[in-house]
């Protein structure tokens, strides 16, 4: 049975995705690392959230002790446009070394599930952290099963967010924007 570590973005990204897993047969855990969350109310809503599925769905969850806002602004200040590639890339960084620390066989992300994220750009960052780490990075497109997955969380009654997480994608869609 593979050992699979799954970032996770929020609870109802996780819900479908921590299922479709389990029914590969891999043995799941999830990893909470999220310093684009912003502002640090929502980071912990959503902390919240994740906690409680995790609890309802008996699903180890590993929360990353640093919150490094510093960093992930430190990142994309001045790099706007290229914010998510650096934000990818911060979160499954860190969830390929925990994997490689704690010798998961493989990891991926709950951000395969949404239809707003990059797909392209997030495999290819999973992709090269697998070739730097030597942990697996598992890919598969779960766009078409999001509905399914809020559907699985709405009778728990988890916190739902509104918008991606980083200051920037709430200004886009309140303002109804795109930073270029």
């Amino acid at each position: 049975m593979k050992r699979l570590l799954i970032h996770s973005c929020c609870a109802h990204c996780a819900a479908y995705t921590v299922n479709y897993w389990r029914e590969q047969g891999c043995e799941v855990s999830a990893f909470w690392y999220n310093p684009n969350i912003h502002p640090y109310t929502e980071h912990q809503h959503r902390l919240e959230a994740m906690q409680s599925l995790a609890k309802t769905m008996s699903l180890p969850i590993i929360v990353a002790e640093d919150y490094d806002i510093i960093d992930y602004f430190r990142g994309v200040v001045g790099h706007e446009s290229e914010r998510c590639q650096y934000c990818f890339k911060l979160r499954l960084s860190k969830t390929a070394g925990t994997a490689k620390e704690m010798g998961f066989d493989a990891f991926t992300t709950t951000l395969l599930i949404s239809p707003q994220q990059k797909h392209e750009l997030i495999k290819e960052v999973g992709e090269e952290l697998a070739r730097e780490t030597g942990v697996e990075f598992l890919y598969t497109d779960l766009r078409k099963r999001y509905s399914d997955s809020r559907h699985i969380t709405k009778p728990l009654d988890l916190y739902r967010q509104q918008y991606c997480g980083c200051v920037y994608s709430k200004w886009e869609r309140y303002a109804d924007i795109t930073i270029k």
